[in-house]
């Protein structure tokens, strides 16, 4: 059956979310790359960072050790993210995250992340008409639970188990099926008490999250196996307390994904219009053979790049983010994203503001994109509103 499949834009998606990478670029690929989009505004308008900022309702999706020092004991976090709107409208992340803290040392939170790419028309040219096969609604979605245990008055620790589920179906054939899997994270994080300075009382943070460690995804027995994308964030971050009025944090991350480089293949080596087996293999040797296991995959990812270190130290992310406080009711955010051209070249800069009004925190950020490749969530304006319950913890 001949049909017209309408442009699907998770092609685009690729690993990190990015437009077009330079031609010469060696961009690291994954299955499920929306769990990388940032689905929270106060993050958002930070740099897209939040492994060792302060913890709030959406710390699950960025470190859920910090839940061992959050303020409520109860919060809900609801964001939603337009994707690629200057192109389409109904094409959006959604997140919706619950949190409890049990006691002074313990803490549970649950979230579902779902993404859609909207309606997509399949049609048949019949005759000279054009004839309607059916709609399919590709979409991808995330699950995942958390506990954090505090082990000491300064640093907690966490896990999280997630499942994720992947519909991509090009097809209104019956036999399609989506993918599955499953992931775990490991995260820490630390939180000093109040030290005076001179001219202002401060406080360190610091974090880090080893998350979406599991199983690749397979869409069907034949297909091609994907990584997911597995992650490692380190951060660290102050808190500048001028006064009961005035406070000021500064952040900074790196992250870097734990899957394999891909290696150069297709090479003709002897130059003589084909491309044997031994060629191939040699050409791999250049780099290392991707088809590995996902925990084989994890230590490879850290020297296997082909242009030797320097590429690896490429394929690290890096970002800087503000956030200013005055009277706790009213926040200004600023930040800044970096990715090496040859990797992505995702270069940013963010900016954000919030609201609290009572137990309701509203976050809104904005992002401006500082590279020649087009960022989809550029010019998008991103939501999130938070309701915080139940008792105060004193952590500050």
């Amino acid at each position: 059956m001949k049909k017209l499949i309408l442009l699907i834009i998770a092609v685009a998606l690729g690993g990190h979310m990015q437009a077009q990478a330079p031609q010469d670029s060696r961009v690291i690929t994954t299955g499920v790359p929306f769990l990388m989009i940032t689905p929270d505004a106060r993050s958002a308008g930070m740099g897209e960072l939040g492994v060792a900022t302060s913890p709030d309702a959406y710390s699950q999706q960025w470190n859920p050790a910090k839940y061992g020092f959050i303020q409520k004991q109860i919060g809900i976090g609801i964001s939603y993210t337009p994707y690629l709107s200057e192109l389409v409208n109904d094409i959006f992340l959604g997140n919706l995250t619950f949190y409890n803290r049990l006691s002074e040392r313990s803490a549970w939170a649950a979230s579902i992340k779902y993404f859609s790419l909207g309606d997509v028309e399949f049609t048949e040219l019949v005759g000279n008409d054009v004839v309607s096969q059916g709609i399919e609604r590709p979409n991808e979605l995330a699950i995942d639970a958390s506990y954090t245990l505090r082990l000491s008055d300064y640093f907690s620790m966490a896990v999280a188990g997630r499942y994720l589920r992947s519909d991509l179906r090009l097809s209104v054939d019956t036999d399609a099926s989506a993918a599955s899997s499953f992931a775990v994270d490991i995260a820490g994080y630390f939180q000093s008490e109040e030290v005076a300075f001179n001219d202002f009382n401060g406080r360190w943070r610091a974090g880090f999250n080893i998350s979406n460690v599991g199983p690749k995804l397979k869409y069907d027995d034949l297909g091609q196996e994907n990584f997911i994308p597995t992650n490692l964030r380190l951060g660290a971050g102050f808190d500048f307390l001028f006064d009961q009025f005035n406070k000021l944090s500064v952040s900074a991350e790196v992250n870097k994904l734990l899957v394999p480089t891909p290696p150069i293949r297709g090479v003709d080596l002897n130059e003589d219009g084909q491309i044997s087996g031994q060629e191939e293999r040699e050409a791999i040797a250049e780099g290392k053979d991707d088809n590995v296991s996902f925990a084989k995959g994890i230590f490879q990812s850290f020297g296997d790049a082909p242009g030797g270190f320097n590429e690896e130290l490429k394929e690290f992310t890096w970002a800087v983010g503000a956030e200013y406080w005055y009277q706790d009711q009213f926040a200004f955010r600023t930040g800044y994203f970096n990715e090496s051209e040859e990797k992505g070249a995702r270069k940013f800069f963010t900016l954000g503001a919030g609201f609290r009004l009572n137990a309701v925190n509203i976050d809104l950020s904005y992002l401006f994109s500082a590279s020649k490749v087009r960022n989809p969530l550029e010019n998008t304006l991103r939501f999130g509103l938070t309701f915080n319950l139940g008792n105060e913890y004193s952590e500050y």
